[in-house]
């Protein structure tokens, strides 16, 4: 009979011991995080981004990337938007995607995306924007003499850091795809002169 009574009194004892630990820790006080689980990871003792760092000069955590760096996916692109750079460009860049069947697909599907709406389904410079209104000044003709004559670095550096009037859309178009619109626009003047291609 003792035993049975010590081993009650017991587990009452842990009974009301889990029951206070529960009660205590079920507060409605926001101020207090409760206990942590491992403290120092919890409480990081790096230097958070904006905040003062006495680590540096001019006392800032977050860092300018080192000189010559790039991002992780992004082709560099030595280039810049004026009619030097873009003749330069035209010389050095040749196109790098063949005119597949695939890549004429894919060039035609970024072209309706990105260009139609000002250039026009056949590159008239007859988009939906100029036509409707929503755009006052029109479009450049890719499928005139002038654009025929340029290079596929040329209108590559256009499609980059835009040309005139017209925006960059070099961070909405991947550097592949950009070359693909370069061999649609190719296509678009062809067919314009009335010569027919076939692609295997």
């Amino acid at each position: 009979m003792k035993n049975r009574y010590i081993s009650g009194k017991i587990y009452r004892t842990v009974f009301l011991l889990l029951f206070a630990v529960i009660f205590i820790n079920c507060d409605r006080n926001r101020n207090s995080p409760g206990w942590d689980y491992f403290p120092d990871m919890f409480y990081s003792t790096a230097y958070e981004t904006f905040t003062k760092n006495p680590n540096f000069k001019d006392g800032m955590t977050m860092r300018v990337p080192v000189v010559g760096t790039v991002p992780r996916d992004i082709t560099p692109f030595n280039y810049t938007i004026d009619p030097e750079s873009r003749i330069l460009a035209g010389k050095e860049l040749i196109n790098p995607e063949s005119p597949t069947a695939e890549a004429l697909l894919k060039g035609k599907t970024m072209y309706s995306t990105f260009c139609a709406g000002c250039h026009g389904d056949i590159g008239a410079g007859d988009g939906p924007l100029f036509t409707g209104g929503l755009y006052p000044l029109k479009p450049r003709i890719l499928t005139g003499i002038a654009a025929d004559n340029l290079k596929d670095g040329e209108i590559f550096h256009s499609i980059t850091l835009g040309f005139g009037s017209m925006g960059a859309h070099g961070s909405q178009i991947r550097t592949a795809d950009r070359w693909k619109v370069v061999l649609h626009i190719r296509r678009l003047q062809t067919d314009a002169r009335g010569i027919l291609t076939v692609e295997k």
